[in-house]
């Protein structure tokens, strides 16, 4: 679907109208709770890593507990996303990363939680995000009709943005006044909304489907298809190179706000929302940019402006400057990661749609955990200014990868 297209069905229909469809607007509002408790928890784990240890390599190793699984279980996920009711992969889904939070915030109540075991709750909570994710993504055509698609995923986008611009200084407040263990509980207790919202949406079964496949055809196919496909190849390659790349800002946060600002956990909270609030301006103009320049120099544009905002964190002391420069950082890895995954999806068949998003998610995923391990290892030997300064620099040299691996251009499913 051509830029045009996409935005005339934007103003035909308007951003607010799936609203209007109950099932997706219960589940919508629910979702926007359930992704503040993930971000308000997020915030609890790596600010109680840092007070456990003195180790750099375990707190980025938080942001590699979370994500791992998202790479281990993307590709049965996707699969199972599209053969299976994906209400019912919900609820199940929910229920493994609830158990996870409730088993946290009680070892925390206790005081029996260690480093090893916050990061094995971590993974259990992240493989629960694992098998929910394509699910629910790809459920979203059952929620609301076809011209409002494109209006409801740009819904879904912004409601996780909202949740990244608020949840982490919240979440911060929260363990500044009431500790790590508040905003286990509280993440916890808001996974039960959309629990609800879930189990009462009476889903619509779709006329048609493809003949039903087992689980491993299912994923031989993907990945037959992912073997022929030299468009999503590459997409995937670029995906897994960003996040590797990119993680080094996200995983190495928690010691920015506490090593070169000298702050703490209302500092890191305060951090992470500047950064979520640069994903909610870049996620608004992101098919601004898409519609003036080619995904290509789209995506080099956002590398070349995340590398430079990097290296302004890595050498400024004032939290204000920080705040706008993880704001600039927060807007080019949305604009970035949004083009990257709607290369994947329009490149990918109808009947793959689940698993295209689960194997981009699965290459991002892997990216970001190896990532997060790399750079928290460089940082026990360099310290967090020369290892956000080596992130910077690759992220402003990516760009070159296009000289090899150049993003084909994706008006049109293959």
């Amino acid at each position: 679907m051509s830029d045009k297209t996409n935005a005339d069905m934007f103003s035909a229909i308007g951003l607010t109208v799936p609203l209007q469809y109950d099932a997706f607007r219960y589940i919508w509002l629910t979702s926007l709770l359930f992704n503040l408790g993930v971000l308000i928890r997020g915030v609890g784990a790596a600010w109680a890593m840092t007070q456990m240890t003195a180790s750099s390599e375990k707190v980025a190793l938080v942001q590699t507990a979370v994500m791992l699984p998202v790479m281990l279980i993307s590709m049965p996920a996707g699969a199972i996303a599209d053969m299976y009711d994906r209400r019912i992969v919900g609820l199940v889904s929910l229920s493994i990363s609830l158990a996870g939070a409730t088993a946290l915030t009680t070892f925390a109540c206790f005081d029996l939680i260690t480093p090893n075991l916050l990061l094995a709750l971590c993974f259990v909570i992240g493989c629960g995000w694992a098998l929910l994710s394509p699910a629910w993504q790809s459920s979203v055509s059952e929620q609301v009709p076809p011209e409002a698609l494109p209006a409801a995923v740009a819904l879904n986008s912004i409601s996780y943005n909202l949740a990244l611009s608020v949840g982490p200084a919240v979440g911060g407040i929260v363990v500044a006044t009431a500790g790590a263990v508040a905003t286990f509980a509280l993440s916890a207790l808001l996974y039960l909304p959309l629990m609800v919202a879930l189990f009462h949406w009476r889903r619509i079964t779709e006329p048609f489907r493809p003949p039903p496949e087992r689980l491993n055809r299912a994923i031989v196919s993907s990945l037959r298809y992912i073997t022929n496909s030299r468009s999503i190849k590459i997409v995937l390659i670029r995906t897994m190179v960003t996040g590797a790349i990119g993680s080094g800002i996200v995983a190495l946060m928690p010691l920015v706000a506490r090593d070169l600002l000298h702050g703490g956990a209302k500092t890191y909270g305060i951090m992470v929302s500047a950064f979520g609030l640069g994903s909610v301006i870049g996620a608004l103009i992101v098919t601004e940019l898409r519609s003036r320049m080619s995904d290509e120099s789209a995506i080099c544009a956002c590398a070349l402006s995340m590398g430079g905002a990097i290296v302004a964190v890595a050498l400024n002391r004032e939290p204000v400057l920080t705040a706008a420069s993880l704001i600039v950082s927060g807007g080019a890895w949305m604009m970035g990661w949004t083009l990257l995954n709607i290369g994947v999806q329009l490149s990918a068949p109808r009947w793959m749609v689940g698993r295209s998003i689960a194997i981009h998610q699965a290459a991002g995923s892997g990216g970001i955990a190896f990532g997060s391990w790399g750079w928290g290892h460089l940082l026990d030997f360099a310290g967090v200014q020369a290892a956000l300064l080596a992130s910077a620099g690759l992220m402003l040299a990516s760009p070159l990868l296009g000289l090899w691996l150049r993003i084909p251009r994706s008006t049109q499913r293959e």
